[in-house]
């Protein structure tokens, strides 16, 4: 059956594992997805970390979380995962990924319409097969897999809108009033302009250095004393969040130690909801500023080896977004597998008075406290 072509019920499987970002980059495709097929079942594989990006999104009617393992319990858990994908006996398949283990899905689930990029070695899997140029593009990472879309239904023809389809994840209520009463507890209240700052990247080629957030945070908190700063950082990296905080108390001394925070272990909704109660985000180009980009806050983000063009937040764009980068370098972007000048100098380079003048534009363009985002509807029932 031809999902392009076929009348009622279809049923269609979306795949995308790994990374944080490239989750939130096809929900776009998602909601785009169930208004093409107001009546069809769409299910979503994604692995543990990036889930709670899906799990309550309206669009879907299945979410099938698949851990990472090793070794034969990995070959279990495909196994498995591949009988149950086979059994539910979808019309079609998706796959964002392209790896190895996503495309032997995609194929493990036995849809007579297969649809993934033309990666070599792995062409043959799909039924339809989509070009993906290898080098990297100042293209977005969404209009890139929008490119899917195309090979599923002639009407995805056109590109995508980032007005009307904007990035999401649905905040979670419980998460919410969890991430409220932790900011009491630090002494942040509604009255004041809370900040969130994430100092810490998965990838060591999109770290700013630390020194670099230290400056932006202590110059941002005597500009304004309502101002109160939450500094975040990955799961495994707690202790970077720590002394970020420990250096900017430093900084202010005694009369502003009460600026600065640090929240550990947030979940990710809890970082969503964390973010859409701040007046700003700032943060490098990693998962947590792709959260953010789902919310309506002022986000500053920093490109090292990286471009705004491609991974930029996809969003209205009449909400407010600074990207930081230096344009000029003639390693930009990289592969970032090995750094040619060997200083990082993309990132080391990044002055923190541009940082914290993009801030204050930012700030200054919302002119406005935050508004929750009210998670998007799902067809009636």
């Amino acid at each position: 059956m031809s999902a392009s072509r076929g009348h009622g019920i279809v049923h269609i499987l979306l795949i995308r594992l790994r990374l944080l970002g490239d989750v939130v980059f096809t929900t776009p495709a998602i909601r785009a997805i169930r208004r093409r097929f107001p009546d069809a079942r769409l299910a979503y594989l994604v692995e543990p970390d990036a889930a709670p990006v899906v799990r309550s999104n309206p669009h879907l009617d299945d979410v099938i979380v698949s851990p990472r393992r090793d070794g034969i319990a990995r070959l279990t858990e495909d196994l498995a995962v591949a009988g149950r994908l086979r059994a539910a006996r979808y019309d079609a398949v998706i796959d964002f990924h392209g790896g190895p283990r996503s495309s032997w899905l995609c194929l493990a689930s036995g849809a007579p319409l297969r649809i993934g990029y033309a990666v070599a070695g792995r062409r043959w899997i799909y039924t339809r097969a989509v070009a993906r140029p290898r080098e990297l593009r100042a293209r977005h990472s969404v209009r890139n897999q929008w490119d899917l879309l195309a090979a599923l239904d002639e009407s995805f023809q056109q590109p995508p809108d980032p007005t009307a389809d904007a990035t999401e994840m649905a905040e979670e209520p419980a998460a919410a009033a969890a991430v409220e009463a932790r900011l009491r507890d630090v002494g942040i209240e509604r009255t004041h302009r809370l900040i969130v700052v994430h100092v810490s990247a998965g990838n060591p080629f999109r770290r700013w250095p630390l020194d670099g957030f230290v400056d932006t945070i202590a110059e941002l908190a005597r500009a304004d004393e309502r101002r109160r700063f939450v500094v975040t950082a990955g799961p495994s990296e707690g202790g970077t969040s720590h002394r970020v905080l420990q250096l900017v108390r430093e900084r202010l001394g005694p009369g502003g130690r009460h600026a600065v925070a640090a929240v550990d272990e947030l979940d990710l909704a809890a970082l969503r909801a964390l973010i859409a109660r701040a007046w700003l985000f700032i943060g490098g180009d990693s998962g947590p500023l792709h959260v953010a980009s789902t919310t309506t806050t002022p986000i500053v983000g920093l490109y090292g080896p990286t471009l705004p063009a491609r991974s930029a937040p996809w969003r209205n764009p009449d909400l407010v977004s600074e990207a930081i980068e230096l344009p000029d370098l003639a390693c930009r972007p990289c592969d970032q597998r090995r750094c040619e000048p060997g200083d990082f100098r993309c990132l080391t380079h990044l002055a923190p008075r541009l940082v914290s003048a993009a801030a204050e534009r930012a700030l200054a363009r919302a002119q406005q406290p935050p508004t929750l985002v009210t998670p998007a509807r799902g067809r009636a029932s």
